[in-house]
């Protein structure tokens, strides 16, 4: 389904998450990894096109604007981030970031900093959803809103983005907290072809998430989870339907195939990684011992519970988007 339109808005203050489009690939390769300082042009920007971006936008590089577009019946709305230096290129990488439950695609962009990655980032704004409270929520979670289809929703702003700015529809990535990390999850099943990896954290993973992910291609996968989650419990609950986490990721990389599995400890990060995996599909689990529902490494406040600053999420995101994109088959 394809946005009716899609018309520039007022700018507003915010830090953006990216996304990225991809309709033809359907293998995914890794790359060179990418610095570990958030921003650095490494990895897949070592290899960056010399060409000039050549598809006029009022906006101004280095600034995040609001922008609507029709999807469905509905006028949904997003930030979108451009990067420093954004026309000197045509081929940045795209970046999709969901905010949580009650919350809006401004304050993700102010607490992730995903806006200072050299990446074009989208940060989506979601519907207002059943339950206690007007708060904005997401596909696949039992108070997401009636009728409402994040799912074509984001293949229309795709499609849109595609259509306006220079991005490179081989390095288009997911991420998101909470529920908008379960929504991440589901897209990875649901919109086969389009996201060269994904990254949740601390992914509200209801059943609704998990809808054709059994039969989904293998995807690269990055979960970053506290242990001390008092909202998304680490050890899972049964009563909402939720996983386990380390059960989850473990299903994860038996699904993309994954055959060696390594683990490194540092102060309080345990991270976990499954490679050998099929389409080089690998699987990568971050736990942060006494870790809040939160965003770690963040400054500004993300939700409840202790935040780690051993590790920046940005950082350790885009280190692993960094390693993968999609492949044309033949």
């Amino acid at each position: 389904m394809s946005p009716r339109h899609l018309r520039l808005l007022a700018p507003v203050i915010a830090v953006t998450a990216v996304a990225a489009v991809s309709m033809a690939p359907s293998a995914v390769t890794a790359l060179t990894p990418a610095s570990s300082k958030a921003g650095a042009e490494a990895g897949p920007e070592a290899t960056a096109s010399r060409t000039p971006c050549e598809k006029p936008t009022e906006q101004e590089s280095d600034s995040s604007q609001k922008h609507e577009l029709t999807s469905g019946d509905l006028e949904r709305s997003y930030v979108l981030r451009l990067p420093e230096g954004y026309e000197k290129r045509d081929d940045w990488p795209l970046i999709v970031a969901y905010h949580g439950r009650g919350s809006t695609g401004v304050e993700i962009e102010g607490f992730s900093e995903l806006s200072d990655l050299p990446a074009v980032v989208a940060y989506p704004h979601g519907e207002i959803g059943t339950g206690s409270g007007y708060r904005k929520a997401w596909q696949g979670a039992p108070y997401e809103a009636p009728g409402v289809d994040d799912v074509a929703f984001t293949a229309d702003l795709l499609a849109a983005i595609e259509a306006d700015h220079c991005v490179d529809s081989s390095r288009v990535y997911a991420t998101g907290k909470s529920n908008g990390a379960g929504l991440a999850v589901l897209l990875a099943c649901q919109l086969p072809d389009t996201f060269a990896a994904v990254a949740p954290v601390a992914p509200a993973l209801y059943p609704g998430t998990r809808t054709g992910c059994a039969e989904a291609d293998p995807t690269p996968i990055l979960e970053i989870h506290g242990v001390a989650d008092a909202t998304i419990p680490y050890a899972g609950d049964p009563d909402r339907d939720l996983p386990a986490i380390p059960t989850w990721a473990q299903e994860w990389a038996d699904h993309n195939g994954c055959t060696e599995t390594s683990a490194s400890t540092r102060r309080d990060i345990e991270t976990t990684r499954w490679t050998g995996c099929d389409q080089d599909a690998e699987v990568q689990h971050v736990a942060v011992e006494g870790g809040g529902h939160v965003w770690p490494g963040g400054d500004i406040y993300s939700g409840g519970g202790h935040v780690t600053h051993t590790i920046e999420s940005a950082t350790v995101i885009w280190d692993f988007f960094s390693r993968h994109r999609l492949t044309n088959e033949g």
